[in-house]
């Protein structure tokens, strides 16, 4: 009975790890499409936010039947518990990633980016492609060492979101108000999506360690 249950709550951390490669790729094409305007890119980011969304409710619906009728204790406990914040997590970052691609479609054929922000959101786009990976594998490995990295890794993001933020507001600005909306709005997308990776990171210490990360 008792290596059931650890194949299932083992099961449900190759579920979430699933969800984190498919968010990864979502976000890799997402940034793609809203650079180059490819329309086919971003139409397939769109169309694949269902199976994230399908992925999450499966994954949930397990870990309540597990909880359920396991009436697990302690550290498994706080593994269950955390695994459905973290399909949460994992779905809003899917959800991003649709929105960075609906952005892209709803430009097209004209490019949603200024040429001046192309190297600005290609950065952002790398911070979150870095970003998912560490994550990934903090996740298979239940690394609190670098669960508490990821949290600095942030800054990152969040410098270049000031940086955006910095030059829509600046005067040089003469893309017009609606693209400067685009831009408010593609470089949220981004900065959640980090905000998210460092709440799943922290609920990856907290079912290792039960205790919150101070950093």
């Amino acid at each position: 009975m008792r290596n059931a249950f650890h194949d299932e709550l083992d099961a449900i951390g190759a579920s979430l790890l699933q969800m984190a490669g498919l968010v990864k790729l979502a976000m890799s094409d997402a940034t793609l499409a809203i650079l180059t305007a490819d329309l086919t890119v971003a139409e397939k980011v769109i169309a694949a936010d269902t199976v994230i969304d399908d992925i999450q409710h499966d994954l949930d619906a397990r870990t309540i039947n597990l909880m359920a009728r396991q009436q697990p204790v302690a550290s498994d406990l706080r593994t269950l518990v955390t695994s459905l914040r973290m399909s949460a997590d994992l779905e809003r970052m899917g959800d991003l990633a649709d929105h960075v691609a609906k952005q892209a479609r709803m430009r097209y054929p004209n490019s949603a980016v200024p040429a001046e922000l192309i190297p600005t959101i290609t950065a952002m786009g790398s911070v979150a492609d870095k970003l998912i990976d560490k994550l990934s594998s903090v996740m298979e490995h239940r690394d609190t060492v670098r669960a508490l990295e990821i949290e600095n890794d942030d800054d990152e993001m969040d410098k270049l979101h000031r940086d955006l933020i910095s030059v829509l507001l600046s005067k040089e600005w003469n893309y017009g108000v609606e693209t400067a909306i685009d831009m408010t709005l593609l470089g949220r997308f981004y900065e959640r999506f980090a905000d998210h990776a460092v709440s799943i990171a922290r609920r990856v210490y907290f079912s290792v360690t039960g205790e919150y990360s101070t950093n």
